[in-house]
């Protein structure tokens, strides 16, 4: 199916009877194992997505499938703990919904991050990717059928979508924490099964270092629509055929929890400076 400009009022309007004339600076998209940032936003107010109309409701674990509004870091957010995925059996315009919903309340900046295999070899699990570019060749846009003028023009511009301003801060963030910071290219893959290991063989060759299931149709939507965007990837895992085991989601939780510390310092310490 496809929205209309209407609908997505329609949930930020649901959105505002909850939430009153609070006007969030910056959303924020956590996945899989990192959504613990969103326990920590002061004079919070919780708002499920199964509430929300037209929302859909995450599936995967590790996302508890809830809006959070609030302060963090002195700054208005909107966290939202989990996101929805094309895997789940949702379009790609249902999976970025919410982008636009939140940039309907006023959100003008996206922090987005995920949990993903690691392609390049020279790199480790554990270690943190500032997200610089993404590769996304598999099946339709989140953009596709009419375009809604109200969100932005009908073939914008992508070049800059994670925003160069922003991977400045995140690199000075990082220098200061002493926190390293990988920098490197996202390839999405559909999903729900893993990588292969010639696809991640592929994606290498094709300048990829590192492969997920998430994040690319949010970060598109989120450029249409004029929003600023920086992105993280925590490397969770060796992607397919690098070690010789096989892969689970478990590891990825189980990854998220190791690197929470290090993680919630170089997202907050972002946050201050936007």
């Amino acid at each position: 199916m496809q929205y209309a400009f209407e609908q997505y009022r329609d949930s930020a309007d649901y959105i505002r009877s909850r939430i009153g004339d609070f006007t969030p600076e910056t959303a924020m998209i956590l996945g899989s194992g990192l959504g613990y940032l969103g326990d920590e936003v002061r004079d919070a107010a919780a708002v499920s997505y199964g509430d929300i109309p037209n929302f859909k409701v995450s599936t995967a674990p590790g996302h508890k499938g809830r809006l959070v509004f609030g302060r963090l870091e002195g700054k208005n957010v909107a966290v939202m703990q989990g996101r929805v995925h094309h895997y789940e059996g949702y379009s790609y315009e249902e999976a970025s919904y919410a982008v636009r919903v939140l940039r309907l309340l006023g959100a003008e900046n996206l922090i987005v991050t995920n949990a993903a295999g690691c392609v390049n070899t020279a790199w480790a699990p554990g270690d943190l990717m500032l997200i610089t570019d993404h590769i996304k060749f598999f099946m339709e846009s989140p953009l596709r059928g009419a375009n809604l003028q109200e969100f932005g023009p009908r073939f914008p511009d992508a070049s800059g979508l994670y925003t160069p301003a922003l991977r400045e801060t995140a690199r000075r963030a990082a220098a200061e924490l002493g926190v390293g910071l990988r920098e490197g290219v996202y390839m999405y893959f559909p999903g729900p099964q893993y990588e292969t290991p010639a696809e991640v063989r592929a994606a290498r060759i094709l300048g990829a270092d590192a492969v997920g299931m998430s994040t690319a149709p949010e970060v598109i939507t989120a450029g249409h629509c004029g929003m600023r965007v920086l992105g993280f990837t925590l490397l969770a895992n060796m992607a397919a055929g690098i070690l010789d085991q096989p892969l689970s989601e478990q590891e990825v939780l189980d990854a998220g929890e190791k690197c929470r510390e290090k993680f919630s310092r170089l997202v907050l310490a972002c946050l201050r400076r936007m």
